[in-house]
Formats: C-alpha cells, structure tokens, sequence
C-alpha cells in the first residue's frame, strides 16, 4: 500500500511541475507556460524606426561555409550524423532515419519573393541533392522556419511525401498546399519514426504569418532520441523555465542545437531570441554533454551583424570555464559524425 501512496504522490508532483499541454487564453489562443516580458506591434514599429544600419563590411561577413559532402550524406556509415544547412535547417540522420528541421532553401526568409532577409551566403545544399527524406519538423510557423516553396518541393521528392510533424493548428495549412501525410503535435507529445523516439517540447516564442493569426497555431522545440543519442533542436526561443523542465524530463542530451543570432536589440528581442548568455544557461538547463549554434549567419534578422554571435559565444563559454567543443558552431554545409569526441 506505501508502494501505491509512493506512486500516487510521484505522479501528482510530475504532474504539477510539466504541463501536460499547451496553455490557452479565452479566445482560443495560444499561449507561453510561463509569465515573461511582451511586446507589441508599436515596439515593432519603434524598433524599426530606430534599427541600426548593419552593413556588410568590405570583406564580407565572416561566416565559413563549406560544400556539402553528399556521398557521406546518402552512406550508411555516415549515420549518425548532423549537417547544418544554414538558419535553424539541420539534417539529423539517427536511427537509420533521415531528419529534416525547419527546411528553408529559398532566397529570401519572407512571404515574397522580391523583399524581405535575404540570404547572405551559398546554399550548400538544394532540395534534389538531399539522401530520402523520412521526417520534417516544424518549429513554428515564421517565415525562417516553415517556408512554403521548400515544403512543397519536399512534398514532391521522387521517393514520395516525407513525413511531416507539426505543431497544433497548422495541418490545415499543410491540407491547403494538397500535404497529407502532416501529424500535429501538442507540447509533450511524442511518436515513433522507426527506434526514433520524437518528442515537441516547450519553448518561449510566438507565431504569426498574417496581420490576423498570432498566436492561433503552436510553436516548440523537438527532442530526438534513437541510436542511444539524445538531441534536442530549440527552433526559436528566449530563456524561460521551459528549457529546465526539458532537460529534467527528456535529458541529459548528447547534442543540443540552441539558437544564438537575432538577439539585438535586447529591449525588443529579450523575450523571443536568446543571446549568448542565455545560450549559456541553456545548455546547462538542458544538461546537453555539448551544443551547436544556430539561427545566425544565413539571414540578417535583427540588429546584430549576422557574423557576430560566434564571438559573442565565445566570449560568453570563457567567462562560463567552459572547452571551446562543449559549444562551439559549424560551418554551414558541415557534417559532423555523433557522438564526436
């Protein structure tokens, strides 16, 4: 009978301390797991009045990029692996699967085609040079990360539709393109790709495609666990409980893949974007044994220069006594074998 009290109580508690789901406000909305610093659309105008010029220096932005190496992409013993493709776009190969995370090979991160970020440096890799395909997942739904024309050509790769997870309330965008194969996620959700076990996780974001729609579809993070690996890809975020309560559910992890550009200014992108330091703590709240920057180097999306938050990185990860390979960054096209020692 203790034996039962025992796991009555551990259950209530596990229960108290993770939300089993999303939070929603009256109107239907979706809504952040914990209270944080909010802006709205006169901060966006402010900021735009008052955004730094970022110009590209003379030499060009320093971002390294090398040519992806295809044949190792599509080998077996080539698996596991994590390419990064540039923004928040990783190729995980785990498990005997390939992974897709916000796929955007277009030009421009935006609704059009003739404004809007820009991409600053080559495409390592386009859609027809990629290895089969088994799963996409979608973070959120901003421009960055859920790209129309990307999806559609996934969609239509010769091997067939992969597979894609969502967050909640986009099915029905995917349904509009004539996607089918589209599962929807809710925080905590996990299913199976093959021994790939994948989880949507918590974070601190927003979504919004039109001038009508904020907040009416989900956003998260997506944890992967197989070959005795654990990853765990942030999308977007700003530092919140959420990355705690990840790393105590589903951690330690091997690999985690933490955003660290659009962070200035600080004033506006505090609640949305992680800096630095952030990043820093969020490694450890994710207690990741190493970490990969991303989200930098391919689209200017805010007032910080798109080659600078490497070095802020660094500055940081010395201040904290961490090695520079417990997080570091890679070039975009790189393909590193995990676990690297």
């Amino acid at each position: 009978m203790f034996r039962g009290f025992a796991l009555l109580a551990f259950f209530l508690a596990s229960s108290a301390v993770f939300p089993q789901g999303a939070p929603r406000n009256e109107d239907g909305t979706f809504r952040n797991n914990y209270p944080h610093a909010t802006t709205d659309f006169a901060d966006f105008l402010r900021w735009k009045a008052e955004r730094a010029d970022v110009a590209e220096p003379a030499g060009g932005w320093r971002v390294p990029v090398v040519a992806a190496d295809l044949a190792a992409l599509r080998a077996p013993f080539a698996n596991p692996s994590v390419t990064w493709i540039g923004h928040a776009t990783v190729l995980l190969r785990i498990a005997g699967k390939n992974i897709l995370v916000d796929p955007i090979f277009s030009e421009r991160a935006s609704p059009v085609s003739f404004a809007g970020p820009k991409r600053i440096v080559p495409l390592p890799i386009d859609v027809p040079q990629l290895p089969p395909i088994d799963v996409v997942l979608i973070t959120h739904n901003h421009y960055d990360h859920l790209d129309e024309s990307s999806v559609r050509r996934l969609a239509s790769m010769p091997q067939g539709s992969p597979r894609f997870l969502v967050p909640l309330g986009l099915k029905v965008w995917f349904a509009d393109l004539g996607i089918e194969r589209v599962e929807e996620m809710d925080w905590w959700q996990n299913t199976r790709e093959g021994d790939a076990t994948i989880t949507f996780v918590p974070v601190q974001h927003w979504s919004r495609r039109t001038l009508t729609d904020r907040d009416r579809t989900l956003w998260g993070g997506w944890a992967i666990d197989g070959d005795g690996l654990r990853v765990v890809h942030l999308g977007d975020t700003g530092y919140s409980r959420d990355l705690r309560d990840i790393g105590t559910r589903l951690g330690p992890f091997d690999l985690a893949l933490i955003p660290i550009g659009a962070y200035a200014p600080r004033w506006f992108m505090e609640a949305k974007h992680l800096d630095a330091s952030d990043a820093i703590q969020a490694r450890a709240d994710l207690r990741a044994r190493r970490a990969i920057g991303i989200h930098w180097g391919t689209f200017p999306m805010a007032d910080d220069p798109p080659d600078e938050p490497p070095r802020a990185l660094a500055i940081e990860r010395e201040r904290a006594g961490l090695a520079p390979d417990a997080f570091d960054v890679m070039s975009i096209g790189e393909t590193r074998r995990l676990p690297w020692r």
